[in-house]
């Protein structure tokens, strides 16, 4: 909704022309419909393999004529297939300040490290997780009444604030100017 909101705004050139989600049912195809963001289920536990859900996924994107694919919410690794059809035009987002707190539940990581400040880091996908270049990174303090909730949703707000200067920044950097697309 931040990246809709941002390119409706004119604050980032380019538009939405698709979201594409793995879980049937899910909230974020719900918001897709409701601002006419097209959208598109596949399936994760349909696909034998990664590969064969990112074949699906690039075939979907080239379709669509995706320029750049930002990640937000998809809990899937990804495999070489999809970083080479779209090499540096993968956008993560992550609830950590990488490179500290790769992976899963970075935020109980944070937690259970016992850090003063966390936050969220948009960044490339390269073929090593969460360790691509970093585009734009939010502290967000970790407070001493901080439970996994309410940290979570402290850094989510950071990531809706950041992801679109992050979106903005790569697109300047591929010369896509106001065709940016994702």
């Amino acid at each position: 909704e931040a990246l809709v909101a941002a390119t409706r705004s004119g604050l980032l050139p380019g538009e939405i022309v698709l979201l594409v989600v793995n879980q049937p049912g899910c909230g974020a195809a719900g918001r897709a419909q409701r601002l006419g963001v097209n959208w598109q289920l596949l399936d994760h536990r349909l696909h034998g393999s990664r590969e064969q859900l990112d074949r699906a996924l690039i075939a979907a994107f080239r379709i669509a004529a995706v320029d750049l694919v930002v990640m937000a919410g998809w809990m899937r690794i990804v495999t070489p297939l999809l970083i080479a059809a779209f090499p540096e035009r993968l956008i993560n987002i992550h609830p950590s300040l990488l490179p500290s707190f790769r992976g899963l539940d970075a935020v109980g990581q944070a937690l259970q490290a016992g850090v003063r400040l966390s936050g969220c880091t948009a960044h490339l996908v390269s073929e090593e997780v969460d360790a691509g270049r970093i585009l734009v990174q939010a502290a967000v303090p970790v407070l001493a009444s901080d439970d996994h909730a309410s940290l979570s949703a402290r850094i989510q707000r950071q990531e809706h604030r950041i992801l679109p200067l992050a979106v903005r920044l790569a697109a300047d950097h591929l010369g896509l100017g106001s065709a940016a697309q994702g």
